[in-house]
């Protein structure tokens, strides 16, 4: 015989005790991220590439503030399976220091909402848009992914990069970006999913370790999405580009050349390398899986 196990009490103080639980993972994630002087330490390494720091262009910025993977080859990338017009409002997931924001309002003349869990990431980014004359298109909202400050059907279509690996509740995320956008509107989603391979070796340029890092198998996500209101349109892995990205990467090294991407080194300075050759690895053996999905938002 089966045995109905009665439901959990939840009283105030499970509730506080939850609270407390995803307050302390969040710390530790925008810890994880953060190192303190980010602005500083950007400007240090513009003045070594010989560039002035108060004067950049989006190309000067690209190899550091497009922290995702193949940089901004991906962003130019889903920028081209977007279709964004100079009228639209499309939301920035997970926007970081803004370089995906920048180059969709520089490249269509649109408008771009950015938020993000670090303060320091939303002030630096910030501070680079009014570098570049792009203040009065762009914005950044401190906050979390799963609660945002926004209204419902706030947005015209919404991208995320490399973001989703540190949010557990993959069900709460999508329902909450459908409810900020208009129906019809579509949604870019630029991850690295759970592969058929070994376990992750750590760190990671998202995760120090396992308890931080929640991937989902490419079919999850798409059930995922599915179940929260999206039609996916579009899905497909990114491994053979990204595979190329690193090969090309490391030739320039070779040659005595800085890497095209290098945000992974500014936001995480001395296990960076380490970060990076696990990420490599782990796409080469199938441990993970790089995946665009376009998708839309049923009415």
């Amino acid at each position: 015989m089966a045995f109905a196990r009665a439901p959990r009490r939840v009283t105030p103080a499970s509730r506080n005790s939850v609270h407390l639980r995803r307050m302390s993972g969040e710390r530790e994630i925008v810890a994880y991220y953060g190192r303190g002087n980010l602005l500083k330490r950007l400007s240090a390494a513009l003045a070594e590439d010989g560039v002035d720091s108060g004067r950049p262009s989006i190309e000067m910025l690209a190899p550091y503030d497009q922290f995702h993977t193949r940089g901004l080859e991906a962003t130019k990338e889903i920028a081209d399976l977007l279709e964004i017009a100079a009228g639209d409002h499309f939301l920035d997931i997970g926007s970081g220091i803004g370089g995906p924001a920048r180059y969709m309002a520089h490249r269509f003349g649109c408008r771009v909402t950015g938020i993000d869990l670090s303060a320091e990431f939303c002030a630096v980014a910030h501070h680079l848009t009014g570098l570049l004359g792009l203040e009065h298109k762009i914005r950044f909202a401190h906050g979390n992914a799963l609660a945002m400050p926004f209204g419902d059907a706030s947005f015209d279509g919404a991208y995320s990069m490399n973001v989703s690996m540190n949010i557990a509740r993959k069900a709460a995320f999508y329902r909450e970006i459908r409810r900020v956008l208009k129906p019809g509107t579509p949604l870019m989603l630029s991850e690295i999913a759970r592969g058929p391979g070994p376990e992750l070796d750590y760190p990671t340029p998202w995760a120090h370790g396992p308890q931080a890092s929640f991937l989902s198998t490419p079919e999850e996500t798409r059930s995922g999405l599915e179940a929260a209101g999206f039609e996916v349109r579009h899905m497909r892995t990114t491994v053979d580009e990204a595979l190329a990205f690193g090969a090309h990467s490391r030739e320039r090294v070779a040659r005595g050349e800085k890497p095209p991407h290098r945000a992974v080194i500014l936001i995480h300075a001395e296990i960076a390398r380490q970060a990076m050759a696990n990420t490599s690895r782990g796409i080469a053996q199938a441990r993970i899986v790089p995946i665009e999905v376009l998708c839309s938002r049923r009415p």
